[in-house]
């Protein structure tokens, strides 16, 4: 029989609970005595309380909920010293930690290999997510060498571990981004059939959109200042939608209404996770245009939805889901020209949106929800396989 232990800092992450139903799922199904447990840290990170599910949608895996509160509200100490009791009293022979990040998941990764247990690491960070100094790349080396496996949401993350000294060989997954595509497409479909049926023979402006935090990283003054230019140089009757809040929120209105296309920007608001498939479905093409963004989920619902997207190069998710000219564009978000160029492209060339949705649809396959849980599930199985490391 084998036991997996997962630690997960919040319950209320949608897609991460998709993922380890579906892990559990693949687990029992190539052997039922085989057991699972997701030890969650908290109810959730107080920036991202709005993340909470919607109850119409149950997720079905086995977890313990270590502190109920926010995240933010629990301390070192009491991770550590919880952590350490969940894992002993669970017995696994699997632990996997969800970062290197959190010092007690890290601590409780060194005592795990000490008795024997073998460790995989989740890893999302790539080389360009933030700002490195090389002690930090030090004390990472010495952690992931620790690991005997790796889980990483794309290239770029296998590639930053490649480069902190970790074999191809023990990344044992390159597609761990995943998302619950058949929620989101089905309430996308859902909206889509309701627009339809409202707007008769109206036709609805199409949109730009934006899904995230209104933050100073997401540079979000330049896709503005952007897509001024664009309707100045082009006439268009497009809109740019921003669906999220943030505390740049004041001084993107100011900057709208300074430049003077308030008529043509939408502020829509922060909505949960499952409400995000109603906005993209009023819309057409996807920017996210981040100077740092570990991946971008949100690519990954607009590519389901079969959506074009613009993203920006820093972005974690661009080398493994954008195709330039194909499904949309990759750009410096430091060259406004740039991302100009790829808005006038979709105002110009409206006709080539459908067809490079379908494209999204196609590249976005591989990071499907089932199989990359049923590769995961192999991976713990292998790791049982192999004899004790002394």
């Amino acid at each position: 029989m084998m036991r997996v232990l997962i630690v997960h800092n919040q319950l209320w992450a949608h897609y991460k609970s998709k993922l380890f139903s579906e892990i559990d799922r693949a687990i029992k199904l190539t052997d039922p005595g085989d057991e699972l447990l997701v030890a969650q840290i908290a109810f959730y990170e107080a920036s991202r309380k709005v993340m909470q599910s919607d109850d119409a949608i149950i997720y079905d895996y086995p977890y313990k909920v270590l502190f109920e509160r926010s995240l933010d509200q629990v301390s070192f100490a009491e991770r550590r010293q919880a952590l350490f009791r969940i894992f002993n009293e669970y017995q696994p022979d699997v632990l996997n930690i969800t970062g290197y990040f959190d010092w007690a998941q890290v601590l409780l990764m060194f005592y795990a290999r000490w008795k024997g247990v073998k460790v995989a690491i989740s890893s999302e960070s790539s080389s360009a997510d933030h700002n490195r100094s090389a002690w930090k790349e030090w004390v990472k080396k010495v952690i992931v060498g620790r690991a005997n496996a790796f889980f990483c949401f794309g290239e770029t993350s296998a590639k930053y571990l490649e480069s902190l000294g970790v074999a191809k060989s023990a990344i044992m997954v390159r597609n761990a981004a995943v998302i619950d595509e058949q929620v989101i497409r089905n309430r996308y479909d859902e909206a889509k059939r309701e627009l339809a049926a409202s707007a008769g023979a109206d036709r609805v402006s199409r949109k730009f959109v934006y899904v995230g935090r209104l933050a100073p990283e997401k540079n979000l003054t330049t896709l503005i200042r952007a897509f001024d230019n664009v309707v100045r140089q082009t006439g268009s009757d497009w809109k740019l939608l921003f669906v999220g809040d943030g505390p740049e929120r004041a001084n993107l209105d100011r900057l709208v209404t300074d430049l003077g296309i308030a008529a043509q920007v939408i502020f829509a608001g922060g909505f949960p996770w499952y409400q995000v498939p109603g906005w993209l479905a009023q819309s057409d093409v996807l920017v996210l245009p981040s100077k740092s963004e570990p991946w971008g989920l949100v690519v990954n619902e607009a590519m389901v939805c079969g959506m074009p997207v613009i993203v920006s190069q820093t972005c974690g998710c661009a080398q493994d889901l954008v195709r330039n000219g194909v499904n949309g564009f990759t750009f410096d978000y430091s060259r406004q020209a740039e991302l100009e160029e790829h808005l006038s492209f979709f105002i110009r060339n409206p006709d080539r949106i459908t067809g490079m949705g379908r494209e999204s649809v196609k590249l976005i396959a591989p990071f499907a929800s089932g199989p990359v849980a049923a590769q995961m599930a192999g991976a713990y199985r292998d790791l049982t396989a192999r004899r004790p490391v002394a």
